[in-house]
């Protein structure tokens, strides 16, 4: 649209286009930084005023006709489901519900009784725009990877009815900003309407609204406050042929009394009732009618004065129908697997705005809702056995077998043991009973010098039977074949032709200590091809050696004893050998006062070679893609491990390799 505009005499172009602006502006669309002339629309819509709405909404307002109510919830939670965090009042604005950093928890959104708005009923929703209360909620859920911030709930309002928010708990410490605005009592707008004068409204004094209006000034007093509709005071409301210039209406100022005295105010009717039921109120209506036709015309041709003071009245006193009311769900009984949860049902009935529970039989024209309903977070993990029991670690006598037993989860893996019923879990080791064990004979080493210094000796070991914990042997005994405790030794001839021969000591009288030894001693006559006893005069020129001597074997102590080896555990790929091996005291009791640096090993490798494998012509793949079955980890389940047998026992194979 153009608009050619003219000064005239005694009216500035500046007046000129306030005025067109009253005409036009039910039919024109003006943007928000129009300006003209230097100078700007204000929120007022009056060139150069310069106002703008201030926190509260209010045009040139000082922040003082409303409250910001914000804070930070951050109790810690320490059970799973919905807690209750905020409530959101009627007539709420600008809201805004944050999470202050990102988190596994959900905010949820219901209505003051109960009915899901955003994410309810263990239902996670979309981001996007969701309608409650008489305003439209933006709820955003950031994408999880780019970003650390948190859900929000965003609203314009004003709210028509009181919410709850609620925090879906799953992670510790959550923290959730909130804040809201709320007008404060006897707030009125400061949009101001334009008089036909084309002067605009006085400013707010100590919360009464005064302007001009034929030359008197009026004042709207604190019974007055009533007649307020949304922020504007009726009275304010003018028709749109007293918006027009003066000269062009067609009506002179003088002329306003004598027509207000032929319109008077006029009651007909009232107000919605504020509820259907349980008693609430509604408020009288006043039309300005011509006092002779009673036609209703515009309420600017009565006098504002006289217009009565609307009046409330009670409407729809009929109690409301009683209703369920439904309770939170209780957490689920179990933490893996079906479960069951429980919540409150009561029958509660509205009175004069206030909720009361009832006797159950007033809401028999309902049906009962379920107070208890089937849950389950999550499947169970369960134990599975996953080898065989091994062999006996002792071959005979007690000991002990062992087998792999995990906790496998629903997908197949292996989990923490914590997550499977430990009170379920299969044994993974018992006791094995190989029999009783027999008896083997047990040796020391031979002496470490000969009998004689010359010609024939002997040298000596001790030789003793006792039981055997790790052989095979019969349960007989040690049997006859007793090994040999005696063995010849020389250590080379003697040259002279009559010498002194001494016997081999006879074993020392004490085992330990101190003890005596005897020996024969004879002189032998020695010639190129024999040697013979002679007279012992025949020696006298030599020293006879002493037949008697003290004996001092050792100490009084202990020494090591073994067993012959047992056979080999295994037939190939390292199998081991073991040997019994006992300190025994000079007694034959056991003792443990040897020197452990010098115990003999009782356990040794053997059977190095690699194994050639068995095949089984039985187990056999019965699927081509068994391969798949390996891969998903399946082999753990009796089905699979029968259906894929050559695959999931290759597959143990391997994992058995790469464990040693």
């Amino acid at each position: 649209m153009t608009l050619r505009m003219k000064a005239t005499a005694g009216i500035s172009l500046a007046v000129l286009l306030e005025t067109l602006l009253i005409c036009f502006k039910p039919c024109v669309s003006l943007p928000p930084n129009f300006s003209f002339m230097g100078e700007s629309l204000g929120c007022d819509e009056i060139l150069g005023s310069n106002k703008v709405n201030d926190r509260c909404g209010v045009c040139g307002g000082d922040n003082t006709t409303c409250k910001v109510i914000s804070g930070i919830f951050k109790q810690t939670i320490m059970t799973v489901g919905y807690h209750k965090i905020l409530e959101i009042p009627e007539g709420a604005t600008q809201i805004n519900v944050t999470e202050m950093t990102k988190s596994r928890n959900y905010l949820a959104l219901r209505s003051h009784f109960g009915q899901p708005i955003i994410n309810g009923n263990w239902a996670i929703d979309r981001p996007g725009t969701y309608e409650a209360a008489g305003t439209l909620f933006k709820y955003k859920r950031p994408n999880e990877i780019s970003t650390t911030a948190g859900e929000s709930f965003i609203a314009d309002g004003p709210t028509s009815d009181i919410l709850n928010v609620y925090v879906i708990y799953q992670q510790a410490n959550p923290k959730v900003h909130f804040e809201y605005v709320l007008p404060t009592d006897n707030v009125v707008s400061s949009h101001s309407l334009s008089l036909t004068t084309g002067r605009h409204l006085e400013e707010a004094l100590n919360g009464q609204l005064a302007y001009g209006v034929d030359g008197d000034v009026y004042v709207l007093r604190e019974r007055e406050v009533g007649n307020f509709v949304s922020g504007v005071h009726a009275n304010q409301l003018q028709s749109r042929e007293y918006q027009k210039n003066p000269e062009e209406s067609g009506i002179s100022w003088g002329e306003g009394s004598r027509k207000k005295r032929d319109f008077n105010w006029k009651q007909v009717g009232s107000t919605e009732c504020t509820v259907t039921c349980g008693t609430g109120s509604r408020v009288l209506i006043f039309k300005c009618v011509n006092r002779n036709t009673h036609e209703e015309v515009s309420e600017n041709l009565c006098e504002i004065t006289m217009r009565p003071t609307p009046e409330e009245e009670a409407c729809n006193i009929q109690p409301c129908p009683a209703y369920w009311d439904l309770g939170e769900w209780s957490e689920c009984s179990k933490t893996c697997g079906p479960g069951i949860q429980h919540r409150q049902v009561l029958c509660r009935q509205v009175y004069t705005n206030r909720t009361t529970s009832v006797q159950p039989e007033r809401c028999r024209h309902l049906e009962r809702p379920e107070t208890t309903t089937t849950c389950q977070l999550k499947i169970c993990s369960e134990w599975h056995i996953r080898t065989e029991w091994s062999e006996c670690s002792v071959p005979c006598g007690v000991g002990q077998r062992l087998r792999d037993v995990k906790c496998i989860d629903n997908l197949g893996d292996i989990v923490d043991d914590e997550e499977c019923n430990m009170q379920l879990k299969p044994a993974d080791t018992e006791n094995c009973d190989r029999g009783p064990c027999a008896k083997s004979w047990f040796h020391t080493d031979w002496s470490p010098r000969c009998s004689a210094e010359c010609g024939n000796g002997i040298q000596t070991r001790s030789v003793v039977c006792l039981m055997n914990h790790i052989s095979s042997l019969p349960l007989e005994g040690c049997g006859n074949e007793k090994p040999a405790d005696v063995q010849t030794c020389n250590i080379g001839p003697c040259n002279e032709n009559f010498s002194w021969f001494t016997g081999p000591w006879s074993q020392c009288s004490a085992d330990c200590s101190n003890g005596t030894q005897l020996r024969s001693v004879v002189c032998l006559e020695k010639t190129d091809e024999t040697v013979k006893v002679t007279e012992d005069i025949q020696c006298s020129h030599l020293v006879r050696p002493a037949s008697e001597q003290v004996c001092h074997l050792r100490k009084c102590d202990v020494k090591w004893y073994t067993t012959e080896w047992s056979a080999c555990s295994k037939s190939c790929e390292n199998g081991y050998r073991v040997r019994e091996v006992r300190c025994l005291a000079d007694d034959m009791t056991q003792s443990d006062n040897c020197d452990s640096f010098l115990m003999p090993d009782d356990k040794e490798i053997c059977n190095t070679h690699t194994c050639i494998p068995e095949i089984d012509e039985n187990c056999r793949d019965m699927y081509f893609n068994c391969n798949v079955v390996v891969q998903a980890r399946l082999c753990v389940y009796t089905y699979y491990k029968t259906a894929c047998c050559a695959s999931c026992a290759k597959a143990r194979r391997r994992a058995a390799q790469l464990r040693r």
